[in-house]
């Protein structure tokens, strides 16, 4: 799987969310979106991840960032578990990895390991009340983020390490695809 990297292109899927809605990453274009793609639905790492993106949907409407959220778990399992939530942006099943390929997402039984024995972040999951064994014996895909402006160009693109390795909510919330990046910057000729 070829891992996508700033300036690439999107790949611009039709999929249909948790609410039966069909969503189109055509329509994004001309506003600024963060792709997100969690693990499996009843992951506790990505129910505290998606809380915080829930927490915070409101702060990144203001900045004009929309949120896509993709699942790597049936509708079923979604709505049993993060469906919970009620998240206020679209969440999209994709349990046979259709769309995780397309965008070089993961699989890492080194990244599960890194996480189960960090006994932190297991019990910070515990006393968030997201703590299910379920995932434990499912595939180990890994959390990706992207930033996509509005011409459906990645400004950023985070493929995580560990189970609950996303971008933070800060850098998203701080990003602004206008302002050119260092490597954009090193691309410009020097002007005499």
């Amino acid at each position: 799987m070829k891992k996508l990297k700033e300036g690439d292109s999107i790949d611009l899927f039709v999929a249909t969310d948790i609410n039966r809605n069909e969503t189109r990453l055509k329509n994004y274009k001309g506003k600024k979106l963060y792709l997100v793609f969690f693990r499996k639905a009843a992951c506790p790492f990505c129910n505290m991840a998606l809380r915080d993106l829930i927490v915070n949907h409101d702060e990144f409407k203001k900045k004009g960032i929309e949120t896509l959220a993709i699942f790597a778990s049936p509708r079923a399992e979604i709505l049993k578990y993060a469906g919970k939530q009620n998240a206020p942006f679209p969440i999209i099943p994709d349990p046979d990895y259709k769309i995780y390929k397309r965008y070089g997402v993961d699989i890492s039984y080194k990244g599960m390991l890194k996480t189960s024995f960090n006994i932190k972040k297991v019990l910070k999951a515990i006393r968030g009340g997201f703590f299910s064994a379920k995932t434990t014996f499912q595939d180990p895909v890994l959390p990706a983020d992207f930033l996509i402006d509005e011409n459906l160009i990645i400004k950023k693109a985070h493929y995580g390490k560990t189970y609950d390795d996303h971008l933070l909510v800060s850098e998203v919330l701080n990003w602004n695809s206008n302002v050119p990046s260092l490597e954009d910057i090193s691309r410009q000729p020097i002007s005499a």
